[in-house]
């Protein structure tokens, strides 16, 4: 650790114990301390945080004096040490000067699947079609944090198949990097106590359990007795104040639930501080593209999450309507790329395509390897940031790029031609298209995007 991360390292430390006292008297103070420092580049970052301080009606007020309150101490010092600080801002700095350094897509965070294998056998998930036969050794999945240390990546996130079936290897390697921040989207039904007094020991580690909504609609994907089993592991995490989140996936058979006021209330009933959104994608040849999301189920998504913003103390990540934020794509390395149970690195954990084994490249080698340098040099792959992905609202895109880099499928089971998978979202894509160009046109703080949300 260099002397400037442990001064910010120190400084932050001494700062959360400030805090967290008395948030509400000690945080504006704080704020205060920091501006009298004159500190050029925090001006915006501070003027922001003001918004939220000086109005005890905002609901982020709200949401940042429940984190005070819901949260361990020490968990909540841990994660903004090695998300705020280590991953975020420090990491973010070194990964535009290698970058730059290397001429490709530095990433901010990995998606590694330690195994293939499930507990579950969802509809329309592509993990029950590698047979639930791989896993990577312990070895394999440290080695590829040691690589991503150095290229300062600090942020791990696990998936599968199902990552809790390899629990204890997880948590060996949340013990061997305490420096790094890890999660995992997770089933929720192998959380048990004995799980939460491991993940509040270590401090390092977050659940982002999957949930389709309420009870009928997680059972009919996921299985009877799936919902029940959720709502216990958010009891358990809740009652050793561990943080937690949702990622819900939208389909069209579940869009009016998921969008709904009742079911945000619930997750924050539930204790969860986030909530990832995802949209159904046609992957594999025993997807059902039925599943897929209309424009119009896309449109009452982009609204009401944005709405919802304003009024509910949550945190919300819309994975493809938030592009603007982003301005794009975040795959290819740019933000994220994904390891697959294979050993395959795949520039997007929804495209199943490599042409990169961690077993005979680096990650550094696969950030410049054809496939992932055509991400990097087509990225934007559109000037509307809500059209950002290059397969569901840009399906030549990924045709071009898997056939310029000879990429293969990583489907182990039956390998997709990609002209096919490109075909299943086009008429989706050219509906949506029409939808994200009036909504690209409109400015988010018109009267018609404020009717549309109370609609």
């Amino acid at each position: 650790m260099s002397v400037k991360e442990k001064v910010s390292s120190f400084a932050l430390d001494k700062a959360i114990n400030y805090v967290s006292g008395d948030p509400e008297t000690n945080f504006p103070k704080l704020l205060s301390l920091i501006d009298s420092l004159g500190i050029n580049s925090f001006e915006k970052a501070s003027q922001e945080i003001h918004e939220v301080l000086d109005d005890p009606e905002c609901v982020w007020y709200k949401f940042t004096m429940d984190l005070w309150r819901d949260i361990d101490n020490e968990v909540l010092k841990s994660v903004m040490q090695n998300f705020g600080l280590k991953a975020a801002i420090l990491g973010g700095q070194k990964q535009e000067a290698l970058s730059e350094k290397y001429g490709c897509n530095i990433p901010m965070a990995m998606l590694i699947d330690p195994t293939s294998a499930c507990n579950l056998q969802c509809t329309g998930c592509w993990a029950a079609e590698y047979g639930n036969k791989l896993n990577m050794s312990y070895e394999t999945l440290n080695c590829i944090i040691e690589q991503g240390k150095e290229l300062s990546v600090h942020l791990y996130l696990f998936s599968g198949g199902e990552p809790l079936v390899r629990k204890a290897d997880i948590l060996r390697l949340c013990e061997t990097h305490r420096d790094c921040q890890f999660g995992a989207f997770t089933n929720g039904t192998l959380i048990d106590d004995e799980f939460a007094r491991e993940i509040l020991r270590l401090k390092n580690f977050i659940p982002i359990i999957s949930v389709e909504g309420f009870e009928a609609d997680t059972d009919f994907r996921r299985g009877a007795g799936t919902f029940a089993k959720v709502q216990n592991a958010a009891k358990i995490l809740k009652s050793y104040r561990l943080p937690f989140g949702f990622s819900c996936c939208y389909t069209g058979k579940n869009v009016d639930v998921i969008g709904s006021e009742e079911y945000f209330d619930q997750m924050i009933e539930w204790g969860a501080k986030f909530c990832w959104f995802f949209t159904y994608m046609p992957v594999g040849k025993e997807a059902v593209p039925d599943l897929m999301a209309t424009a119009e189920q896309r449109e009452f998504m982009y609204h009401q999450i944005r709405g919802f913003r304003e009024t509910k103390p949550l945190f919300t990540l819309d994975f493809w309507n938030d592009g603007e934020y982003a301005e794009g794509c975040i795959a290819g390395g740019r933000r994220y790329l994904h390891i697959n149970a294979n050993g395959d690195m795949e520039p997007c954990a929804f495209i199943h395509y490599s042409d990169s084994s961690i077993y005979e490249k680096t990650i550094l080698e696969a950030l410049q390897s054809p496939l992932f340098m055509a991400y990097h040099e087509r990225q934007p792959f559109n000037e509307n940031h809500l059209r950002v992905c290059p397969l569901l609202d840009n399906p030549d895109a990924i045709v071009e790029m898997v056939e310029k880099s000879g990429a293969f499928s990583t489907d182990l089971q039956d390998p997709e031609d990609v002209h096919d998978l490109a075909d299943k979202c086009r008429d989706k894509a050219l509906d949506w298209g029409v939808a994200a160009n009036e909504l690209w046109a409109c400015s988010d703080n018109c009267s018609g995007c404020k009717a549309r949300v109370s609609a």
